[in-house]
């Protein structure tokens, strides 16, 4: 995008390119701070859903306002193209950790946790994310987890009579969205799941070069151990995944702190005591 300046902003770098927008680093110069400024592209603007999926998003984390989740700090016009500004994470995503190596136990748990207590407070008000993955939990420059990108987020205000889009990560979709059904807070607590084993392991659970064949894995085909991964890892990590990842969503835990609690009590142990 070839512009010095969107709205007040001060384009500073192009950073990525997304589902539905550009992603820009920008400084406010009223406050003298970077931001990032999320455009809808142009080949998005002719399609209703993907603008208001767009301004969606800006509305549902005003509405959230929750210190687990990045915020939003404004939203406007660039000519035609809306566009929201949000804080600027400088810690870069937990994908890029995981690119860089494992992260450590008790790292995860708190990272987990946060993101947890971000989906719990959405999942009070009935928004579900619906895309739950490493590349969408953000650090700031202090090293703090939040979630971010609410873009495809669904809610009972913005659910079609037609049922729920097919939209998300297909690596990390729970059975249910993958089939187009409507989804619940167990869909994201699926999607931890998968995160949780891509920490523990390194790897995805289910991989295909076929989306086809990626999607029926997460419906047909049983958790794989993580201990075929990594044979050191104990064996309770499988208990902790099989429950977030199982393929009927009443067999899940019920809330996404729920699944964070039992990551945290294996981590310092307290999962051993309850045991006993």
């Amino acid at each position: 995008m070839n512009v010095s300046k969107i709205g007040r902003y001060e384009v500073e770098a192009e950073l990525a390119t997304g589902g539905m927008g550009l992603i820009i680093l920008a400084k406010d110069p009223y406050i003298q701070r970077q931001v990032v400024v999320k455009v809808l592209m142009y080949s998005r603007m002719t399609d209703d859903v993907y603008r208001e999926f767009f301004q969606q998003e800006a509305e549902i984390i005003a509405a959230l306002e929750h210190p687990c989740i990045v915020p939003i700090y404004d939203f406007g016009w660039h000519g035609r193209q809306p566009y929201i500004v949000m804080r600027y994470m400088a810690g870069g995503s937990l994908q890029d950790r995981l690119n860089k190596g494992e992260v450590k136990l008790t790292e995860m748990a708190h990272i987990l946790k946060r993101v947890a207590d971000a989906l719990d407070a959405a999942h009070a008000k009935g928004i579900i994310h619906r895309d739950i993955k490493p590349s969408n939990i953000l650090f700031d420059s202090s090293g703090e987890a939040f979630l971010s990108d609410f873009g495809i987020a669904t809610s009972k205000s913005f659910m079609d009579d037609e049922g729920e889009w097919l939209v998300g990560t297909p690596a990390y979709m729970s059975p249910e969205q993958a089939q187009g059904k409507p989804v619940n807070a167990r869909s994201d607590v699926y999607a931890l799941g998968v995160t949780l084993y891509r920490l523990l392991t390194g790897e995805l659970p289910f991989s295909s070069n076929s989306t086809t064949a990626l999607l029926n894995a997460h419906l047909q085909q049983p958790v794989p151990d993580v201990r075929t991964i990594k044979e050191n890892i104990p064996s309770v990590w499988q208990e902790v995944v099989s429950k977030a990842m199982a393929k009927d969503p009443a067999d899940r835990y019920e809330k996404a702190s729920d699944f964070a609690r039992d990551v945290n009590e294996v981590v310092s142990g307290k999962w051993y005591l309850r045991k006993l």
